[in-house]
């Protein structure tokens, strides 16, 4: 729908739109100058005053503060909000506090963790798509600007101490590894101290960590052998956290940042939590939303009397599901359920130790319960390992289902649930992560408490954003937004500080305009009417990709004060309202470099932040890690892979090379002396490939080459050539390899596995030997063998 200039003018005026967005932060450079000195100086120091308390210090009682944002949790999850899952320790918060009931994300990780630490719109913090979809735009290369300092730069500067815990994904891949850049880092945009992952998920069995900018392994498996799950060793480090800062400098706040890694797939819980919620799903994802949005009208979080659309067209009821799809979905709804039971768990610790410590009245916490809408990425009933899927071909069979379904949940699956559970976990709303276009994609709890300044306690439904939290915590702490920080000017601040409401609940909403635009699909908010795309690429559809173009989508209407569950379409009644919206949207996406449109979500765009590849990769010795988006391509090419050992050790077991997980991955390594190379293009039994040599080799020096002879086609098979100082030792057929990796954390490691390993046994073990070095040669179009 194009207009001229004229008639986007007048369009904005018919629908009340503000002359323009953002606003100019207006207080005081960073850094601040340094304190005068307070002290007398003489000819000596007999004659002399020190003064030896110059430090920046918070003004005196400063609270803490304390962010915790959960990981693709719809609002109809936690029982805070209505949901199945109890969730007793955020509803304790929330007691203690104000629940916003219309919160919004932005619908996707990357983008709302973006617009958290920063206040600003996604796309103007250049996290307009999740790190591992960077395009080469503005609005999405994921280069956050230093003209949007985070808050916790601004708090550190200001005298907080600042910590984050948890899950980073707004570093471009290409940044995740021993060399950096770093500045894109948590220790770079302001925190000082930083323990977690630097992906969208990791293994909670076998994560991949840091600590700042050092990989660290989790000592001694501990995840594993205490039967738990990465939510809880990173509660201990929090915790670790709070109590070191408070015992050396007990007067001094702290910002922590809690980025949980739940309920972000691979849904994992302990086994414990699991058994927990045996047979609590049966009644199946029809009935539970109908139970979920009673309780939320009784709860007063929505409506008496809301309508809400039906569960869209391809998705299938559950009563027509037979007795085997229905327990295997069952499941994995268990799964999700303990997974965030177990996270609640885990931060009322955190809550305990607060108030033990006495710092909880006097600690400012904001708890935003999900980054986006619940996630439609398991099939329908429920997948082990879903991307395998997408990417590699893999076919989960119902027997093969049925036959794992003890594993679900436990560290032999990286799956996730069906697109039933993701839908009945956003009631009332419809769609779900990745739509930006509907609440269901953006609608999200909040909780704020700090009891020592926040006295009022119930629902507030204010209209408020994720880009708001920034803007309200300097509110709260008496801190004006700098107009500069490090010498860079600052950019407008998007977000608006919902302070003004929380002593005031029918105080009018003053962030009465929002945008939203996620892969396509766009959404335009203002003074209680929603515009939003219809969307064309939905994974229950019977097909995925619409080869329509973006621009070309079409636009529905909704009367949110009337309609707040977006049941009824108003796009035919009222054109010209529609029609202004529009408008307001192309305003606010040409001011947020919103524009190029981009809706694909192809092998091709997961793979386009890869570097050219080069003609040869060299990995020099034992311990070398490479993140894959850096090394050498061992995807949908052939290769040859020459190692240069000294096997004098006499310790002739272990990983050689390995490229990826079980799930998905490649292992070369030797055991007691004998090379083996394993293509593992899934975790389902026989969809492997081993090729072993004939011989052990002898101890010394040697240079062993692994070849695969790719055949043409897609995740197609080849020969495996072992040889050994050019000696033919070995060759076998690959039945099939891969296109794509699982686990979002995978690398390319030398002398090691990393995290969750391609095999188990002597092969995933360090290796014994020396390594000098590997060589890799890609077979590149130009270059065939």
């Amino acid at each position: 729908m194009k207009h001229s200039f004229a008639t986007i003018a007048a369009l904005l005026l018919a629908i009340g739109a503000p002359a323009q967005a953002g606003r100019e932060p207006t207080g005081p450079s960073l850094p601040l100058p340094d304190p005068a000195f307070t002290g007398t100086i003489g000819e000596s120091y007999a004659t002399s005053t020190p003064d030896l308390h110059r430090a920046r210090t918070a003004p005196a009682g400063s609270p803490n503060v304390v962010i915790v944002m959960t990981d693709d949790v719809g609002f109809g999850a936690a029982s805070t909000f209505g949901g199945p899952i109890p969730t007793p320790n955020l509803d304790r918060l929330a007691a203690h506090g104000l629940v916003y009931n219309r919160f919004h994300t932005t619908a996707m990780c990357s983008p709302t963790r973006a617009a958290l630490l920063t206040g600003r719109n996604h796309h103007a913090a250049h996290n307009g798509v999740v790190a591992n979809l960077t395009t080469g735009y503005p609005g999405y290369d994921n280069l956050m600007p230093r003209s949007a300092a985070t808050l916790a730069e601004i708090l550190r500067q200001y005298g907080w101490n600042t910590a984050m815990i948890g899950k980073h994904h707004n570093a471009p891949e290409a940044h995740v590894s021993a060399q950096g850049p770093f500045d894109l880092w948590p220790t770079g945009l302001g925190f000082e101290y930083f323990y977690g992952f630097m992906a969208a998920e990791t293994n909670q069995f076998h994560p991949a960590l840091y600590r700042g900018i050092t990989r660290v392994e989790v000592p001694d498996n501990t995840v594993m052998e205490r039967g738990s799950i990465l939510e809880q060793e990173l509660t201990d480090d929090a915790l670790a956290y709070i109590r070191q800062q408070k015992s050396v400098d007990p007067d001094k706040p702290f910002l922590l940042y809690y980025a949980s890694p739940t309920a972000h797939g691979p849904l994992q819980a302990p086994e414990e939590w699991r058994q927990r919620f045996r047979g609590q799903f049966d009644m199946g994802w029809d009935a539970l939303r109908g139970q979920t949005l009673a309780r939320q009208q009784a709860m007063g979080l929505v409506p008496q009397g809301i309508e809400v659309s039906p569960m869209p067209d391809g998705i299938p009821a559950w009563d027509s599901l037979d007795a085997d799809q229905r327990l295997v979905a069952a499941r994995w709804m268990e799964t999700y359920a303990a997974m965030l039971a177990f996270e609640d768990f885990q931060f009322g610790r955190l809550l305990d130790e607060l108030e033990r410590m006495g710092q909880l009245d006097n600690t400012l916490i904001v708890f935003i319960e999900g980054d986006n809408g619940a996630a439609t990425e398991g099939s329908f009933f429920g997948a082990m390992n879903p991307m395998g899927g997408f990417a590699n071909e893999v076919n989960e069979s119902q027997d093969y289902a049925l036959a794992s379904v003890d594993d679900i949940g436990g560290p032999a699956s990286a799956g996730n649930y069906g697109y039933g559970w993701a839908l009945a976990l956003d009631t009332p709303y419809p769609y779900a992560k990745q739509y930006a276009s509907h609440l269901g994609g953006v609608r999200n709890g909040m909780v704020i408490s700090w009891p020592a300044r926040i006295e009022a306690r119930g629902i507030r439904s204010q209209f408020t954003h994720v880009n708001d939290v920034m803007p309200t915590v300097l509110d709260l702490l008496g801190i004006e937004a700098p107009a500069s920080v490090n010498g860079v000017p600052q950019q407008p601040i998007d977000g608006v500080s919902f302070a003004y409401s929380l002593a005031a609940p029918d105080a009018p909403e003053q962030h009465d305009t929002q945008y939203f635009e996620m892969m396509g699909n766009r959404g335009i908010y203002h003074q209680g009417w929603w515009a939003g795309t219809t969307p064309q690429r939905v994974p229950w559809g019977s097909t995925y990709e619409s080869g329509r173009d973006p621009t070309e989508y079409d636009w529905e209407l909704y009367d949110l004060a009337n309609d707040p569950a977006q049941a009824r379409n108003l796009a035919g009644q009222e054109p010209d309202r529609l029609a202004g919206m529009l408008a307001l949207f192309d305003r606010e996406a040409r001011a947020n470099s919103v524009y190029p449109l981009d809706d694909r979500l192809t092998l091709a765009r997961f793979q386009a932040a890869a570097r050219r590849p080069r003609a040869q990769y060299t990995y020099w010795g034992n311990g070398v890690t490479v993140p894959v988006v850096n090394a050498a391509p061992l995807l949908g090419l052939g290769f040859t892979i020459e190692a240069r050992l000294d096997l004098s050790s006499g310790d002739t077991s272990g990983s050689i090379l390995a490229y990826g997980s079980n799930f998905a991955g490649w292992s070369f390594h030797m055991v007691d002396g004998v090379p083996v190379a394993v293509m593992a293009a899934s975790q389902i039994p026989g969809d492997q490939s081993r090729v072993a040599a004939s011989e052990a080799l002898p101890s010394g020096p040697v240079t062993l080459t692994f070849e695969f002879q790719r055949e043409a086609g897609r995740n197609a098979g080849g020969e495996m050539v072992i040889r050994a100082d050019g000696r033919e030792i070995g060759r076998g057929r690959i039945t099939r390899s891969i296109s794509n990796l699982v686990e979002q954390t995978d690398t390319l490691d030398i002398g090691f596995d990393a995290d969750t390993p391609v095999v188990s046994g002597a092969g995933s073990q360090t290796f014994g030997g020396r390594i000098e070095r590997v060589d890799i040669f890609p077979h590149l179009p130009s270059r065939q063998p």
